[in-house]
């Protein structure tokens, strides 16, 4: 019996090591092509519009005690909507959508640059483990309650913003939304809602990431500061404030962890919005693919494109609609 247990013991090992060998080889050679001069696929030049009324920054106090940015669009109303960014930018882009809702009273809004993101961040593009950007949102909210105690709390996000909205719905505080608006949001990168050929504007490091998911699945986290995504953007958008290049970490948690799962917790009023020019998704998808696991209305804009649907008329209209029959019976 004791020759038995140490045959098996010495296979686990050899396993574990030829295991932990593939992972580092995967890790090792995992490095997406060169940057193209040419970023391709999405229209950057929606988002230079005029930003002389944004907001300027305040902070609240993270659970770890870092100080992190946050804009507020007042308004007199009982709604408050929570708008996150999609990858490589911030929350200045919000300022059409946030100005118009708190303009008209129908939600004060509050626009978080995460953890990672922004002017002048600890680590520009980096987080200390996964799923911290929901331990942050998390604080946030703490922190609006205290403001508006009676407040209903609508979560929104654009793109991987969308995606880290659905993470929080499938966590632990989840319970405290009610109401979702999603635009545009990332699923999953096998998710039948998401073009196969999205240009060159993302850049994943795929051998790396499956390699550190290997050795994540195994409890070893020490290598998940390394880079996997490089994000091309044009130079012409760029002003020092937008973030290039993401952590294993921090991409793990600006994503759902199963999106289907994710989805199934959310039972509250949930809205899509997606342009059909959407150069990242299938916009004609989220329905019949989000429908399988809770109950969603989903607003197709034609025309508009990806980052369109956070910024144009079209967009802003259909939130505005939505805002106002929230609160209806």
């Amino acid at each position: 019996m004791k020759k038995l247990i140490s045959r098996i013991a010495a296979v686990s090992v050899i396993s574990a090591g030829i295991y932990c060998g593939i992972a580092a080889v995967l890790i090792l050679m995992g490095k997406p092509e060169a940057p193209t001069p040419d970023p391709g696929g999405l229209a950057f030049d929606e988002l230079l519009v005029d930003y002389t009324n944004l907001p300027g920054l305040q902070h609240y106090t993270a659970r770890d005690g870092t100080q992190l940015s946050y804009r507020h669009y007042p308004a007199q109303s009982d709604n408050v909507l929570v708008l996150l960014h999609g990858s490589g930018w911030h929350s200045r882009y919000f300022l059409s959508l946030a100005g118009v809702i708190s303009s008209e009273n129908l939600a004060q809004v509050y626009t978080p640059d995460l953890r990672g993101h922004g002017r002048l961040p600890a680590r520009r593009g980096d987080i200390d483990y996964i799923g911290q950007l929901e331990d942050d949102l998390a604080a946030f909210i703490v922190m609006i309650k205290q403001d508006s105690p009676k407040s209903k709390l609508i979560l929104g996000g654009h793109s991987s913003g969308g995606g880290l909205a659905i993470r929080f719905a499938g966590s632990r505080h989840g319970q405290q939304i009610d109401a979702y608006l999603l635009l545009a949001p990332w699923l999953q990168y096998n998710a039948p809602t998401r073009r196969p050929e999205t240009g060159r504007w993302a850049r994943a490091y795929t051998s790396r990431i499956i390699g550190l998911t290997m050795l994540n699945n195994l409890g070893i986290r020490y290598f998940n500061n390394l880079p996997v995504i490089e994000f091309n953007m044009p130079q012409e958008v760029r002003d020092g404030t937008e973030t290039l290049v993401y952590t294993y970490r921090l991409n793990r948690s600006y994503a759902p962890r199963d999106y289907r799962k994710d989805l199934g917790a959310i039972k509250t009023p949930l809205l899509v919005i997606a342009g059909t020019a959407d150069e990242v998704f299938f916009a004609d998808k989220f329905e019949s693919v989000i429908s399988q696991y809770t109950d969603v209305q989903v607003k197709l804009l034609p025309g508009v494109k990806h980052l369109g649907v956070a910024v144009s008329p079209e967009a802003i209209s259909a939130t505005r609609i939505w805002l106002k029959r929230l609160g209806q019976p």
